[in-house]
Order: structure tokens, then sequence, then C-alpha cells
């Protein structure tokens, strides 16, 4: 299925996943994408329909609440009114990117989450030229791979390798990814809460004019501006009523393998066009740490299939004898185009705002653009006088969204619905016609984007002309 410098012909290891493997008989996801009795899984993990999200109150003290001129949080004295000018819940890389921009500009900022980090993500961490350009001053990436060559495969079958003299994208462990995001957010001054659970937020009117965060433990947080970043099944974007169109279950597998086996990886990806409608599979060599990232998704429904697909990839690839160091699903979401993005003096952003790629699913470039501006206008939220003025600034910042990465979205949808259809061409373009490998290139180093492809590029609107036939 793969050409001569695919892993199929160095491993001879083959054997299937073995009955004990949570992606074998034994795997606690069903058809549906569910796990166990305790719900569907979201991008941070297991969680309940109804349970909440764990992304809200601090490890602090038993006694007392949080706010008064005495108050400290792990050593850090609050502010004297009790009151936050902006608190983000949730610190993936669209709430460190949104307690950067706001803490930046010498406001109170208050970042909440539910882990410690570093901590693993269900991700392939590839980091695309978009990703790139938002990121804080400064920032160090810490790359495990320079990605210059994709080999392409339809369904195992009719592999090519294309290859850029320039990287295509950078390959990052999203532990060690969100951890520099997040010490970048405290250098700015924003003060960091871990290991905590929000049940909720309650607008504030009259003279208060704040937004109030409460935990599981009874204890709560008082803004003048809230950006939720909680995640696609947060808790904040059911406050603010976002809605989903899209939702997609994706599998990945973080494959440990010999120094020998990541260096033939090294700086190649492989992407497989999947027997499922709309379906795909990646590796992503993680070579600094000799692991390899693979992964598929496809619709939610059809659970089983997904797996299967997941199973029979590894096997393809010659990795199945190689054992799993974690093995991990997620659901992702994208948000309908006329759903909100503000309530009040709340804003969400990245996941919990349904703000991904519909096409790829590529979500880091969106969580960190998104992010950056739902801390640029939560200031403007928090310094916003009366409720005209607030919901004013609350719709800049939609509009904001919908401009750049609405516009992009809805590119990325036309782009999917014509790939369900006619996948074969899709693959038949990007391996034989050299203007659709450059388009394909310059969208990963940043230099354009699919909404200006679809809007300038004759080939490319020829190519979904022949899809939607």
């Amino acid at each position: 299925m793969t050409d001569s410098g695919s892993p199929d012909s160095r491993s001879p290891l083959n054997s299937p996943l073995g009955e004990d493997s949570p992606l074998g008989e034994d795997s606690p996801l069903d058809a549906d994408g569910l796990v166990g009795e305790d719900g569907p899984l979201d991008a941070d993990g297991l969680v309940g329909e109804d349970g909440p999200l764990d992304a809200g109150s601090p490890r602090v003290g038993e006694d007392g609440p949080l706010l008064g001129e005495d108050s400290s949080l792990d050593g850090v004295i609050l502010p004297q009114d009790g009151v936050w000018d902006v608190v983000v819940v949730g610190a993936g890389p669209a709430g460190a990117s949104a307690a950067y921009a706001a803490a930046v500009q010498g406001r109170r900022v208050l970042l909440l989450d539910k882990a410690e980090h570093p901590r693993y993500k269900t991700c392939g961490g590839g980091i695309i030229g978009p990703s790139r350009d938002s990121l804080p001053a400064n920032f160090e990436l810490p790359l495990q791979d320079r990605v210059s060559a994709v080999t392409f495969a339809y369904d195992g079958r009719f592999s090519r390798t294309r290859r850029d003299r320039r990287m295509l994208f950078g390959l990052v462990n999203r532990d060690e990814f969100d951890l520099r995001l997040v010490q970048s957010a405290k250098q700015a001054g924003a003060v960091l809460v871990t290991g905590v659970t929000v049940t909720g937020v309650e607008q504030r009117g009259g003279e208060h004019r704040t937004a109030l965060v409460t935990a599981a433990d009874g204890r709560s947080f008082e803004a003048r501006a809230v950006v939720g970043a909680d995640g696609s099944a947060s808790r904040i974007a059911r406050h603010v009523g976002v809605t989903f169109d899209q939702i997609d279950l994706g599998l990945e597998a973080e494959i440990p393998v010999p120094p020998q086996v990541a260096a033939d990886w090294s700086g190649r990806i492989h992407l497989d066009w999947g027997p499922l409608p709309g379906s795909y599979g990646w590796v992503f060599p993680k070579t600094e740490t000799s692991s390899l990232t693979v992964g598929v998704i496809s619709a939610r429904g059809d659970g089983e299939r997904t797996k299967q697909y997941l199973a029979d990839y590894i096997r393809r690839l010659g990795l199945s004898g190689f054992t799993p160091r974690v093995e991990s699903g997620h659901l992702t979401r994208c948000r309908a185009e006329d759903s909100p993005l503000s309530r009040g003096r709340v804003l969400v952003a990245g996941d919990a705002a349904g703000l991904l790629e519909p096409w790829t699913r590529e979500g880091i470039s969106y969580a960190l653009r998104s992010g950056r501006l739902a801390g640029e206008w939560a200031v403007r939220v928090a310094e916003a006088g009366d409720a005209a003025s607030v919901r004013r600034e609350a719709l800049n910042y939609a509009f904001a969204v919908k401009a750049g990465l609405g516009v992009e979205m809805r590119a990325g949808k036309q782009l999917l619905g014509a790939f369900e259809r006619r996948p074969y061409l899709f693959h038949a373009a990007v391996c034989l016609v050299p203007a659709a490998w450059r388009a394909f290139a310059r969208t990963t180093q940043g230099h354009t984007t699919f909404a200006q492809l679809l809007r300038q590029n004759r080939a490319a609107r020829k190519l979904m002309a022949m899809a939607a036939r």
C-alpha cells in the first residue's frame, strides 16, 4: 500500500492488535463513539453528558472564600476588590492564548484548568503556518520533527510521496507545547490554578456588572469578562448556547518504536484517505522521542468501523507488532454557522466555540487564533461600563471570528462535502497534479487558505465542480 520508502517494506512486524488493547474487542468505545456508561469522549478525556467538566475550582485551603484583600491563591495575592478583569476557563491552546493576550495588556487574569501540566492530549500535534504565526512573542516551539514530505494513500493503495524543498509544518507533543503556552501566559502575568472543576457561570447585572464562575466545591470567581476555552463539551459553551452541525470521532495510538524505525519516518508524514465517508488516517512521527502518532477520524455514529479502520491502518503500516504507549479517542465538534460566540460578558473560543477546520479537523491554529481574539476582546468587555457597550464589544468579537475563521470554516465544509463524494479525485489531484500539490504545501505553510484557493484558483474550483457531479 505504500511506496518503497514506506514502513511496510522495512518492518516484518504485522501481528494484529492484542485482545487486551483498548482498540481490540475489549475497547470501551461503542458504535457511537461513546465511552462506557459515562458518556462521550470530549477533547480532554472521558466526560459524562451531565457530569461536570473539570476546569474551575482551585486547590487552595479548605477554609474561607477566595475573595478579599488578604486572600491568596497558591501564594499569589488576589485583586483587592475580589474581582478579576478576565477569568479564562481551560488552559489548552485557546485558553492559554486568551490569558496571554489579556495579561500582556496589564489586566488581572485568572487561568483555570482541570489538569496539572504537562498532561497528555489526544492530538496529532501538527503545527501549520497559521499556528506558528499566532504564537506569543519569542515562543520556542518544542519541535519533535520538521516535515517536508507527505506519503498519500487511498485506503491503503496507490501510494505516492510528494516533497517540498521547504518545511511544510512542524510536529510537537501536546504536553510540551501546551505547557510552554501556559508558561508564556504566566510570564505575561496570568495566574494559573489547576486541579479544579467548573460547574457553570452566571451573569450578574445591576451594580455588579460581572460574571460569576462557579466551581464544584462551592467556590466562585468573579470577573468583568469570562472566556470559555474548556473543550468541545464545555460547560461555558452550554451557557452561551453553542450549537454544532458536525461531530466526528477521532481515535489515536501513540506508538513507541525503535530509533531506526523512527529515523525511517523522519521528516515525512503519512495521510490515508479512508474507507468511510469523509474519513482519513495519519502517521505523525515524533522523531526526538522515537514514537509515531497514528490516528483516524470519521463521522460519529460508526464507532466499530472506525476502530476497525485504525486497526487495519496500523497493520498495513507494519506497526501492529509494537505496543502503544497510549490509546485514546475524542469527539471533535464544528459549530453551526449561526451558533453564538458570546452571551453577555462571556465569550467562547477554540473547541468550546466549535472552531476547527471541518475537512481536516485541524484545531490547534483555530484555538490559537480564536483564543488570541477572545483575550483581546475580553479586555474590552471588561472595560465596558454598561450593557450596551458589553453587547457591542461581544458583537465585535463575533464579527472578527466570523470574518476570518468563519470564512475558512465555510470553505472547509465545501471541501468536506466534495471529499465525501469523490475522495479519489482529491487523491489523484494531490498525487498527480503539480498545482494541487503546491496548493496543499502553500496551505500548510500558511501562504494561503482553503477559502482563498476556492476563491482565486480556477483549478481548485474545477476540482470542486467535478466532485459535485
